[in-house]
């Protein structure tokens, strides 16, 4: 009998496709995947580091997972990913329930250390090695999308993020790895290519001759036969340059769609924060996003140390002329041995839910207000399913999973993965009703 082996796959989508690389591995040494977790011989958590909140939901699903040593089949639970790259010794101190540890730059070691695991030994692995490994992925994501890493790390050294602390410095993928393996998911019926990464804008510029190259990155991978809609998310406003603009604007298959986490709008906080650009700069490319029609999405921070009610009024009022079709917020969280955990001035804690709350409000009141304008609007969408009585789809608009749906209805059946063309009916702040008109 081949070893059931589990996954839980938590935080962002680069942690997903590290979880999909690492299935893959185990799909191909000849292990069977299960998603009843009660059925697993072996179970992998796959950790976020990220902010507290993401670390307690680590935490609890590693503890949840270890309880099935008890009620089911389970023999040996592996912890990997970022929480491990960070806090390793601590782990293996306060999680006794833990069979195995394992880092981001581990993965080639995979079978390895299940290998261990089962044989009674406890690993725990933790490096700076290999970020990229040519593995034939087992997706987690619906049949017809998948994102693809373009690079790992994150040279940006922001005040606030530990980012670097456990991925390391920026490294992008090679070129031809980022294509070859975007032709094999078309080839295997993946019609929506999401490109992602910590900075996907500074794309090639660690390559010989510092060149940014997402922009004919993109353009090739549009090339490939079976690519329907291809989308990139993360891209630092600093790096956006006209080429990619004019790429995004005038080419049918990428979607008219940028996502730039600026974090802030007030220049000494952006100073404070490391980032790169000023807001002169931001409101620009903003004003050239909505000169060529591009969807815009954002995602702010409130209560970094030193904010003043003035500095946050002056978000408040970016926001309300900005318009941003998405915008998500959170509160600064201190994250150690980063910079702005040390800096005077904290904000305490129901200042900040305050403030997240207002700055939430006003972008509900943006956001249903610039679905309300889409109301008789047609456009292309991509079915994804059916719940509740309609099918679920997105536009070019929505991004998977971070943006809302559009509940569709239609006089003939429909499959998930179906391109058609649908007529906005309704809405409310963050999703949309349509009918399909073909």
């Amino acid at each position: 009998m081949p070893l059931k082996i589990g996954m839980v796959s938590l935080g962002c989508s680069k942690n997903l496709v590290d979880s999909e690389v690492m299935l893959g591995m185990l799909r191909d040494g000849g292990m069977q995947i299960v998603s009843d977790a009660a059925q697993a011989d072996v179970i992998i958590v796959n950790t976020c580091g990220f902010i507290d909140s993401a670390k307690q939901e680590s935490i609890d699903t590693i503890l949840e997972m270890a309880e099935l040593k008890k009620t089911g089949k389970l023999k040996k639970l592996l912890v990997t990913g970022c929480l491990v790259q960070r806090y390793l010794k601590e782990l293996k101190e306060q999680l006794p329930e833990v069979d195995g540890f394992m880092g981001v730059s581990e993965y080639a070691r995979l079978t390895e250390v299940i290998n261990e695991m089962l044989s009674g030994e406890r690993p725990a692995c933790v490096s700076q090695g290999q970020r990229f490994l040519k593995q034939k992925r087992a997706l987690i994501t619906p049949s017809f999308s998948a994102y693809v890493k373009i690079s790992d790390g994150c040279d940006n050294r922001c005040t606030y993020c530990a980012i670097p602390l456990i991925r390391g410095r920026y490294v992008s993928r090679p070129y031809a790895d980022i294509v070859n393996e975007c032709k094999a998911l078309a080839e295997e019926g993946v019609s929506e290519i999401t490109l992602i990464a910590q900075d996907t804008s500074r794309y090639g510029s660690d390559f010989e001759g510092g060149q940014l190259l997402l922009t004919r990155l993109m353009h090739e991978i549009s090339m490939i036969e079976g690519v329907h809609w291809l989308r990139v998310l993360y891209c630092y406003p600093d790096t956006v340059n006209e080429e990619l603009l004019t790429e995004i604007r005038d080419n049918p298959k990428i979607c008219k769609y940028l996502d730039l986490p600026l974090q802030h709008i007030d220049d000494e906080l952006l100073k404070r924060m490391n980032r790169r650009g000023t807001s002169a700069q931001i409101e620009q490319l903003l004003s050239k996003c909505r000169q060529y029609g591009i969807t815009t999405r954002t995602t702010m921070i409130v209560g970094f140390p030193g904010e003043t009610q003035a500095q946050f009024e002056k978000l408040l009022s970016f926001v309300k002329r900005a318009r941003f079709d998405r915008l998500g917020a959170f509160t600064y969280s201190p994250e150690e041995n980063t910079p702005a955990a040390s800096m005077p001035d904290q904000i305490d804690e129901e200042t900040k839910t305050r403030r997240l709350d207002q700055l939430m409000l006003l972008q509900q009141a943006i956001s249903l207000e610039k679905n309300e304008e889409r109301i008789g609007s047609v456009c292309e969408v991509l079915v994804e399913g059916f719940e509740d009585g309609a099918y679920t789809a997105r536009s070019m608009a929505e991004s998977p999973e971070s943006d809302g749906v559009i509940r569709l209805t239609a006089a003939k059946p429909l499959t998930p993965g179906q391109y058609i063309k649908a007529k906005i009916t309704g809405c409310d702040a963050y999703d949309l009703s349509a009918e399909a008109v073909e």
